[in-house]
C-alpha cells in the first residue's frame, strides 16, 4: 500500500490537490503494454439544496472524465437508478455536479458516484447519502455554523484534522447551512504557530494556503485544501447542505468596489477583481448550482416539506461601503433581493421559515474605528444606514402577520441567542423575534460583541472564550447550531453546541397555531 510523507503532502499542487494512496492505474484492453490510468475523486462528494424528488451531487476528477452518480435505496445498491452527469475538465477546476431527480420524497437515499474516464477506464467509487424532502409533516434536524480554517489555524494532523465536523456527522442531520466564511481566502498558514499560554499549534500546509489568496488558483487552492480534511469529506458526504457566502471567501470585510489596505500582502488590491476569482472558485467547489437561485448567483429559497422553508440569503454582493452605514439609506441586501425576502415570507405556508443571514442583525462589527461590517452602526436611535432594509422586512413581516421567522447566522465566532422585541427597541414596528448565532467551525474564537439598541436585541445567552483569538485546542469555544422540528408538535428547539457535542444552552418555540 502506497503511503505519504508529511513533505509530499506539502508538495501538492496550486490547487491543493491531495490524492488519497492506493488509487492504482488500470490496464485496458488497447493493446499490449498500453495503460490508461484511472480518474481519481480527488475531494470526496458532496450533496447540494436538496429537494422532494433528489439533490444537487457534487464531485472533482484529477482529469478529464464523465461525472456518473447511481442512488438505490440500500447500500447495496439492488436496482440502482444511474445518472450521467457532466464532462468534469480543467475549466472548471475538474469539478463538476448534477442534479439527481425521479427519487421518492422523504427518504434517506443512497447515492455511488465514479468517474468514467479515457478508454472507458472508471474510479473507484465513493458513497454516501442524503434524505429528500418530505411532503408531509416530519421531524427534521438542521445545523449551522460558519468560519472554517480562519486566523492561522488549519488541519492539526496532531488533533486528527477538524473534529468538529465529525462531532456534526454524529447527530445524523437532515440539513446543514454552511452559513459562510467557508473558506479564508486572506488567511495564509504556517506550519505552527506558537500560543500565548506556549502551547503549538500544528498545520498542514499546502502551496495555495502559504499566502493570500489572489489568483483563481490560489482561491481553488483554498477549497481543495478544506477539503483534504477527512472530518469534513465523510460530513460532505452524509448531509445534504445549503452554502452561502460571506467576506473571507475573498478577503476580509470586503464590499462592491472597495480596496485592499496596504500592507496586507496584496499585489491586486481591488476587491471587485478579487470576488470575481473567488466568486468562480466558489461555485465551482461548492454543492450548488448558480442558475437555480433567484439572482443566478446565490440568493433562493430551499423548501423542506410544510414544516420548513429556508431563505438563503446574501449580504456581501449588494451592500454599500462600510464607511456609508451612518447615511439615512443604506443598503445590505439590495432593492431586489429585499422585495424577494418580503414576498417569499409573505408567500410561505411553511410553519417555520429560517432566515440564514450570514450577517448578525444586531450586534457591531465594526471595520476599523469608524465604519461598520455589518447592519448595525453602532447608533441605537431609529434605523439608518443598512438598517433601514431589516426595518423594512421586518415591518412587512409584521404587516403581513407572517409567523414563525427565525433568523440563523454565524460570523462573529462565538454562540449566542439573541431575542428582538419591540419594547426594548427605538424602531417599534415589528414582532418579537429571535436569533441564533454559532460558529467557528474551526478557526480563532472572539466576542462577545456589544449589541445595538435599533431593534431591541437582549442576548438571553452568550458562550464566548475569556480571550480573542482563541485557538481550536480549546474545543469548548468551536460552536455549531441544531434546530429540530417536532415533526407532531410542530415545535422548533433550538441547541447551541460546543465542538463536542455537548450542548450550551436550549430554547423551545412554539407553533403560531
Amino acid at each position: 500500500m502506497a503511503t505519504f510523507s508529511r513533505r509530499t503532502l506539502l508538495r501538492t499542487s496550486a490547487a491543493g490537490l491531495v490524492i488519497a494512496p492506493g488509487l492504482a492505474a488500470c490496464s485496458s484492453n488497447d493493446g499490449p503494454g498500453l495503460v490508461r490510468e484511472r480518474p481519481i475523486l480527488t475531494h470526496g462528494v458532496a450533496v447540494g439544496d436538496p429537494r422532494s424528488d433528489g439533490a444537487l451531487i457534487w464531485a472533482r476528477s484529477d482529469r478529464p472524465a464523465k461525472l456518473i452518480v447511481e442512488t438505490a435505496a440500500t447500500e447495496s445498491f439492488n436496482d440502482a437508478k444511474r445518472f450521467e452527469g457532466p464532462m468534469l475538465t480543467p475549466a472548471s477546476d475538474g469539478t463538476g455536479r448534477i442534479r439527481v431527480n425521479g427519487l421518492p420524497a422523504g427518504q434517506q437515499v443512497h447515492y455511488r458516484v465514479t468517474l468514467e474516464g479515457e478508454g472507458g477506464a472508471v474510479s473507484e467509487a465513493v458513497t454516501g447519502v442524503f434524505r429528500t424532502v418530505p411532503t408531509a409533516n416530519s421531524d427534521i434536524k438542521l445545523l449551522w455554523s460558519g468560519d472554517t480554517a480562519g486566523q492561522g489555524f488549519g488541519i492539526n494532523p496532531d488533533l486528527g484534522g477538524m473534529k468538529i465536523f465529525s462531532a456534526m456527522a454524529a447527530r445524523d442531520p437532515h440539513l446543514f447551512l454552511h452559513s459562510g466564511d467557508c473558506i479564508y481566502a486572506d488567511n495564509a498558514l504556517k506550519e505552527s504557530v506558537t500560543l500565548p499560554d506556549g502551547r503549538i499549534w500544528r498545520n498542514t500546509v499546502t502551496e495555495a494556503k502559504s499566502a493570500v489568496a489572489q489568483t483563481l488558483d490560489q482561491f481553488r487552492g483554498n477549497y481543495a485544501y478544506n477539503l483534504s480534511d477527512e472530518n469534513y469529506r465523510r460530513f460532505n458526504a452524509s448531509v445534504a447542505q445549503l452554502v452561502q457566502w460571506d467576506d473571507h471567501e475573498t478577503v476580509n470585510n470586503w464590499f462592491p468596489g472597495g480596496t485592499v489596505a496596504d500592507g496586507k500582502g496584496y499585489t491586486e488590491r481591488s476587491m471587485d477583481t478579487l470576488a470575481a476569482r473567488s466568486w468562480q472558485a466558489f461555485h465551482e467547489w461548492m454543492p450548488l448550482e448558480p442558475k437555480e437561485a433567484m439572482d443566478g448567483r446565490l440568493f433562493r429559497k430551499v423548501s423542506y416539506g410544510p414544516l420548513l422553508d429556508v431563505f438563503v440569503l446574501d449580504m456581501r454582493t449588494y451592500k454599500d461601503a462600510n464607511n456609508a452605514n451612518t447615511a439615512p439609506d443604506g443598503r445590505i441586501l439590495g432593492q431586489a433581493q429585499t422585495q424577494w425576502l418580503i414576498d417569499g415570507l409573505r408567500e410561505s405556508r411553511a410553519t417555520w421559515k429560517i432566515v440564514a443571514n450570514d450577517l448578525p442583525l444586531g450586534l457591531i462589527v465594526k471595520d476599523g474605528e469608524t465604519a461598520f461590517e455589518g447592519v448595525a452602526n453602532a447608533d441605537p436611535g431609529a434605523p439608518s444606514g443598512r438598517e433601514s432594509e431589516i426595518a423594512e422586512v421586518l415591518s412587512a413581516i409584521k404587516a403581513n402577520k407572517v409567523t414563525g421567522v427565525v433568523w440563523l447566522t454565524a460570523d462573529v465566532h462565538y454562540t449566542a441567542a439573541h431575542r428582538y422585541s419591540p419594547e426594548r427597541a427605538a424602531f417599534k414596528d415589528f414582532d418579537e423575534f429571535w436569533e441564533f448565532v454559532s460558529g467557528p467551525l474551526n478557526a480563532g474564537a472572539f466576542g462577545p460583541n456589544n449589541l445595538d439598541g435599533t431593534f431591541g436585541p437582549e442576548a438571553v445567552f452568550v458562550h464566548a472564550p475569556p480571550a480573542q483569538n482563541t485557538s481550536p485546542l480549546d474545543a469548548a469555544y468551536q460552536h455549531f447550531g441544531e434546530l429540530t422540528i417536532d415533526g407532531r408538535s410542530r415545535e422548533l428547539t433550538v441547541n447551541l453546541c460546543d465542538a463536542t457535542g455537548n450542548v450550551l444552552f436550549t430554547q423551545r418555540l412554539n407553533p403560531a397555531n
